[in-house]
């Protein structure tokens, strides 16, 4: 792996629970899957979200959002009713072309291999992609009927470094694609938790497990690693020690970043 350019020197990644993290990039602040309600269960169509701890930080404090990351605007452990009234106040949310539909005027819907240019408040221009990502095990035909559609985003610039985050997918293939592309990645902001149900695909893991943020991590050749979406849901079934082992024993140990919590 060649060594770290000016561009890829890690910036800040805070991290608030469940799928959501801010950081700042190109001058632009960047939010992931906003949710910011309180414990409690919440109705999907075939199964009980059940979200057991709040999240660190309150949406009030976070100061001005210029651009959404969302990976889906179907289930509430991605957008939760606070995180849509948040959206209400983000100029730019980037999403499923579905949810670009659904979610109003500010949203954009971006299809694989899309991309949108954003103006950097410095002048210049950075670049999102949106890239492949299947919500659970097997094809997209069969998964979306079920889980819905996904997102994930490759984020990059003149002078940049390259970031990626997942979404919640569970395909290596689509990661194996995405680094075809883009690889070497400097940050991989990685959905991870295995979560799981016993009525949904027989209980497979419908977003990576540990094992797989590793081969995914690998496959990316990604500098640094900050996971989320592995805790604060009942439906997570693998946490920051399954993760740190499982990293730790592929040698990886040292691309782990866990962010900053409040």
């Amino acid at each position: 792996m060649s060594a770290p350019s000016a561009a890829s020197t890690p910036f800040p990644v805070r991290v608030f629970g469940g799928p959501t993290a801010l950081f700042e990039y190109g001058g632009l602040r960047f939010l992931t899957d906003p949710t910011f309600d309180a414990p409690g269960d919440h109705q999907a169509p075939a199964v009980v979200l059940t979200k057991t701890a709040p999240s660190a930080v309150d949406p009030a404090d976070l100061g001005p959002i210029d651009v959404v990351l969302l990976s889906h605007d179907e289930h509430a452990d991605n957008l939760d009713t606070s995180g849509r009234a948040l959206l209400a106040d983000v100029p730019l949310t980037l999403t499923t072309p579905g949810g670009g539909q659904r979610l109003g005027e500010k949203a954009t819907g971006l299809a694989d291999w899309e991309s949108i240019e954003l103006d950097r408040p410095g002048g210049g221009k950075l670049t999102v992609t949106g890239v492949p990502a299947i919500h659970g095990p097997g094809p997209r035909h069969e998964v979306e009927p079920v889980c819905g559609e996904v997102v994930g985003f490759i984020l990059t610039g003149e002078g940049l470094p390259t970031v990626y985050v997942s979404g919640d997918n569970a395909s290596l293939d689509a990661v194996k694609d995405i680094a075809e592309r883009f690889a070497p990645v400097d940050t991989a902001i990685l959905f991870a938790g295995a979560p799981r149900f016993a009525e949904v695909f027989d209980g497979e893991v419908i977003v990576l497990d540990s094992a797989q943020a590793t081969e995914a991590a690998q496959l990316l050749s990604a500098r640094r690693v900050v996971p989320v979406h592995y805790d604060s849901w009942a439906h997570f079934t693998e946490g920051r020690t399954e993760l740190a082992a499982t990293f730790a024993s592929a040698g990886l140990a040292d691309r782990l970043d866990w962010g900053q919590r409040p």
